[in-house]
């Protein structure tokens, strides 16, 4: 080592030693405040709290640490500290290395305990059966619009929204070898092919395209075949040894996912909230005029509005409606409660913090 080097490692020990002391002095007040939470039955896992610590680490430091890097820090940190107050089980869509994978990863950290689930419907049961505190599955595209068997399942469940994830979306296109003559034939998602569509077409117009259930499994297919290549993300590649031919090759770059926490709980208002509702309404002239009015009237802002038909009746439809606010909010229920009397049913989904975008 040179005589340089050495002080400077040193300093960077003795730094870090005095890290470990505060983690630990962080950890004896963590497991205070698990211990009161338990005395009075609060929600170990508050989303909104989380946020708020984020935000007020950000805008005090400094740098130059980057910003992404203390979110990712103290998504750690604060992982092992839930797990010093209980364990947390999480459900996810599966399998490993999914994006939906990487959401709850990214929401609840590696000290939870996440689950792999083989549907949408698998993780709402896990959770409704109580074998899952939290579950986490996909709920829309900003490209492929909304994954309808989410919706499906708040009809069948009397499971909530808990909280949201927005997760930034790069498929990478890897292989074994890396190298874009060996590929024969190319393995994903319906969605994820559907998302690159364009760079495909141009780049390799008369190579086969497999739909399998999921980017992981496309992953897991190409570790099996020399000639094939998978579209995954670079966690997948990770898992299943695979190098990558080209990254980030869909087609528009504002790619994101949104994913749901559902859980048969509601979180308190935390300034920063969005209210999801489903209903159906009487099927008369101007109804639907007269379904958005309330929210006109009371200054309440919609995000989304998307339709889903009834299974067991013809022509008829479910609405399904996302605003800004909580339902605690007075403009949010007074909407809310003007409306429910034009519905033949209503209810309220959730009321949880809004995703950082």
């Amino acid at each position: 080592m040179s005589d340089d080097l050495k002080p400077l490692r040193e300093s960077i020990d003795a730094i870090d030693d005095q890290i470990l002391a505060l983690l630990n002095d962080r950890a004896k007040v963590v497991m205070a405040v698990g211990q009161t939470k338990k005395d009075s039955s609060a929600p170990f896992y508050v989303p909104s709290r989380e946020n708020a610590i984020y935000a007020r680490l950000c805008s005090k430091s400094t740098g130059p640490f980057p910003e992404d890097g203390i979110r990712r820090v103290f998504r750690e940190i604060i992982s092992a500290s839930l797990a010093l107050e209980e364990p947390m089980k999480v459900a996810f869509l599966g399998p490993v290395a999914t994006f939906t994978h990487v959401a709850a990863m990214q929401q609840f950290g590696l000290s939870a305990t996440l689950v792999a689930q083989k549907s949408i419907s698998a993780v709402f049961d896990e959770v409704e059966r109580g074998r899952a505190d939290y579950g986490v599955v996909p709920v829309e595209n900003s490209n492929e619009g909304v994954v309808t068997h989410t919706l499906d399942m708040f009809m069948e469940t009397g499971l909530k929204i808990y909280a949201e994830i927005l997760l930034e979306v790069s498929h990478d296109l890897l292989s074994l070898s890396g190298d874009l003559d060996d590929i024969q034939r190319i393995y994903s998602h319906p969605q994820a092919l559907a998302q690159c569509r364009k760079w495909l077409e141009e780049n390799l117009p008369d190579i086969p395209l497999i739909d399998v259930a999921s980017t992981a499994a496309a992953a897991q297919l190409a570790a099996a075949d020399r000639n094939a290549a998978a579209i995954a993300s670079a966690m997948a590649g990770s898992r299943y040894d695979l190098r990558p031919i080209k990254v980030s090759i869909a087609d528009n770059p504002n790619n994101f996912t949104r994913f749901l926490i559902v859980s048969d709980q509601f979180p308190a208002p935390s300034g920063q909230d969005k209210t999801s509702i489903m209903f159906c309404i009487n099927d008369e002239p101007g109804i639907l005029w007269r379904m958005l009015e309330p929210f006109s009237k009371y200054g309440v802002n919609l995000t989304k509005i998307e339709s889903r038909p009834l299974k067991k009746r013809a022509w008829e439809y479910i609405f399904f409606l996302d605003m800004e606010g909580h339902i605690e909010n007075k403009p949010v229920r007074d909407a809310i409660a003007e409306l429910e009397p034009q519905c033949k049913f209503l209810k309220v989904l959730g009321s949880y913090p809004r995703a950082r975008g």
